[in-house]
């Protein structure tokens, strides 16, 4: 099955509330108004209802099925009431003043609807730059229970064939434990997409075919993510071909579990996931959705700037599909 298609029937008829922050952009109401109608999600848009009304008008949607906040018009009593929990959640280093500044900012108020549980998840980015979007969330949702902090994981996918790319987006260069984390929650993540989770920790050798600290850090990462989660299939270190071509994983990783068969793949640093994500997208034809925020408390994901409707119609089914883990 495709899929996008086994997400919508994981979601479909559930109403989760997903919050854009960024309601006057066109890209965002076209994807909110087809979600609202393919009744996969309850959308709930910031901006000013006129403002928002009249650029629908002007690409031939209708609003009537999407839920309108204007931040500036919000109830006094329910604002003075985000106001308090953002004080609260900052634990002494806000005040109310200060709070009120905060959820001037659209990212900040999308980000306190999805804490206060007024909103399921949130997708914003497509005006806003990683860190504006990225940022509310640690600040506010913050990570799960054991978990250091964030990472961003892309699906790849081309028909049939359907990965998991990690992290490629978030960390610069995570040690040992960080990066041990980011294997545990993208087999989780993969999981609800229907992806074998058989995780390789990749680097640029395989069973020390190479020596040097990188490799010292993902034999390291291994250990830990294996002792973490030993239900999961993890395995390292692996070269990508070692990770994926069953012929090769057979001469240089004999015996490995994951080598030859993995769907998961975690790179060493940021710089190498980036790279290897965007040269998977242009060179070999796959779709790239992401990154999706993995680790925190309620579903955040964060859109490219460069994104087309499409790519945010995608990103917010499986930012509501994330709210069902």
């Amino acid at each position: 099955m495709d899929l996008f298609e086994g997400l919508k029937q994981k979601i479909v008829g559930k109403k989760i509330k997903v919050v854009f922050p960024e309601g006057n952009d066109e890209r965002i109401i076209g994807a909110a108004v087809r979600l609202a109608a393919d009744d996969l999600v309850h959308p709930i848009v910031l901006g000013d209802e006129k403002e928002i009304n009249e650029i629908a008008a002007n690409i031939g949607f209708m609003t009537d099925r999407l839920e309108i906040i204007n931040p500036e018009t919000y109830d006094n009593d329910k604002k003075e009431a985000m106001v308090n929990a953002l004080v609260e959640r900052r634990n002494g280093k806000l005040d109310a003043a200060g709070a009120a500044e905060w959820i001037k900012n659209v990212n900040y108020f999308g980000t306190m609807l999805t804490y206060m549980g007024e909103a399921d998840a949130m997708v914003s980015g497509a005006i806003h730059s990683t860190g504006d979007t990225v940022r509310p969330a640690l600040q506010i949702i913050k990570t799960k229970p054991g978990i250091s902090r964030t990472s961003g994981a892309f699906i790849i996918f081309k028909r049939t064939e359907t990965y998991l790319f990690a992290d490629c987006a978030i960390n610069i260069d995570p040690n040992a434990q960080e990066l041990a984390e980011i294997a545990v929650e993208s087999a989780k993540t993969a999981e609800l997409f229907d992806i074998e989770p058989i995780v390789s920790l990749m680097s640029f050798s395989t069973k020390g075919s190479a020596a040097g600290p990188q490799v010292d850090k993902v034999v390291e990462a291994t250990k830990i993510a294996q002792e973490l989660a030993p239900e999961y299939k993890i395995d390292g270190e692996l070269q990508f071909d070692a990770s994926f071509v069953p012929a090769v994983a057979g001469l240089k990783a004999p015996g490995s579990d994951v080598a030859g068969k993995a769907r998961v793949f975690i790179f060493p640093e940021i710089q190498s996931g980036n790279i290897g994500y965007k040269i998977a997208q242009r060179l070999g034809g796959y779709e790239a959705i992401g990154p999706i925020l993995q680790g925190l408390n309620k579903p955040v994901s964060d859109l490219s700037r460069g994104c087309v409707e499409e790519d945010v119609y995608k990103l917010a089914i499986i930012t509501a599909a994330q709210t069902l883990i």
